[in-house]
């Protein structure tokens, strides 16, 4: 699939770690929050799919610097490899993004590729003051990459000047909470009881500590944790045990589960109700929901991804050219875009080509320009 696969890569470099802070629970590595969340959890793979589908619905293209479209690097866009369109393309840019703060584009010249983030390191020079090129590696086979040759588009991280911050890191705890959560009802669905309290010994006055240890620890080993929940719990002579815990019920599960679905759509930026969490009033509707989601989230990881193209497509295909989205596209978007063309229409104070511009149309050749131009025909009224 990529062309600089084929290369041999047997020099040594001085890399920078993809590191972070340490979460607690679920161990601060790629492959093991991907799991925990893009996978097992719904709320996080929905929000990454509304977001990166999203954007990659919005259609794109390349206008030189007298915005005419620029037909090649349009087409760049549109058909960025063999194997994939542009809607499948950005879609996976923007999900490695989301998922680890990072995204990698490889050009071999001709074609687009997105990198997996996780495979990618970066080498920086001996004064760790910039980056010089990047290491690509796949089971132990480590291929240089040239600087120009990526495009490594990232969020913003306090902590490391090299990598970004993931939104899925913030939510990694409300992830891991609703995750248990899910087990634990599961086990309890699957069998039928949980016991939770105290286990009182009648026939015993007296345990040495070793005896104490070992029916805690085997009690703990059997019926502690979530895969445990529900297990019924076998005594005998002797032995009598107290109900003590809250079932379910007291705990109210549905009231706690949506409250922790909440906080991990809130990472990401995606409205709950999008998502289908129930009793989240915070719109009036379902459509004022989906324009506050363009508008607060899609949109900016947008700009964010057309502004770091752009300047990487001037830089790798020595063009003097800018990307656009085509905003008015936007279904979601439809009703504040009629609202910003009635306005600019009604503006009299503004020439046809103050309107054009505005609205992101190019100019009018001179002398359509003068024909319709209202301050012209004001003039000649005159």
């Amino acid at each position: 699939m990529f062309n600089f696969f084929n290369k041999t890569a047997k020099r040594k470099e001085t890399l920078v770690a993809l590191r972070g802070s340490n979460p607690e629970w679920t161990p601060n590595n790629y492959n093991s929050m991907v799991s925990e969340s893009f996978q097992k959890n719904v709320f996080a793979f929905r929000s990454i799919n509304l977001i990166a589908s999203g954007i990659a619905s919005i259609p794109m293209y390349v206008k030189n610097e007298d915005l005419t479209i620029n037909r090649n690097l349009t087409e760049l866009l549109a058909h960025p490899n063999k194997e994939q369109g542009r809607s499948s393309f950005i879609t996976s840019v923007v999900s490695y993004l989301l998922l680890s703060g990072n995204a990698f584009v490889y050009s071999d010249g001709d074609q687009l590729y997105s990198l997996r983030s996780d495979r990618v390191k970066l080498v920086y020079d001996s004064t760790k003051t910039s980056v010089k090129s990047y290491i690509y590696e796949v089971d132990g086979v480590r291929i240089p990459v040239d600087l120009e040759d990526i495009l490594h588009v990232r969020s913003f991280n306090p902590t490391n000047d090299w990598y970004g911050f993931a939104p899925l890191r913030a939510a990694m705890y409300a992830i891991d909470q609703y995750n248990e959560m899910a087990k634990h009802n599961l086990s309890i669905l699957q069998n039928g009881g949980r016991p939770s309290g105290c286990l009182i010994l009648k026939d015993f006055q007296n345990l040495d500590e070793e005896t104490r240890d070992a029916i805690r620890n085997r009690l703990s080993e059997i019926y502690s944790g979530a895969k445990n929940a529900g297990r019924i719990m076998l005594l005998e002579g002797g032995y009598e045990w107290q109900e003590m815990g809250l079932t379910p019920r007291d705990l109210d599960f549905a009231e706690a589960q949506n409250t922790i679905a909440r906080e991990i759509v809130q990472a990401f930026g995606v409205p709950p109700i999008l998502v289908g969490i129930r009793g989240d009033s915070s719109f009036n509707n379902y459509r004022e929901a989906r324009a506050h989601f363009w508008e607060d989230t899609v949109l900016p990881l947008a700009e964010l991804i057309r502004t770091q193209f752009t300047d990487w497509f001037r830089k790798k295909y020595q063009e003097n050219c800018e990307i656009y989205f085509d905003l008015d596209s936007i279904p979601a978007l439809i009703g504040k875009r009629e609202i910003l063309w009635e306005k600019v229409s009604n503006a009299d104070f503004l020439s046809i080509d103050e309107k054009r511009e505005i609205l992101g149309f190019p100019k009018m050749k001179h002398e359509e320009s003068k024909e319709t131009d209202p301050k012209t025909t004001e003039k000649k009224d005159n």
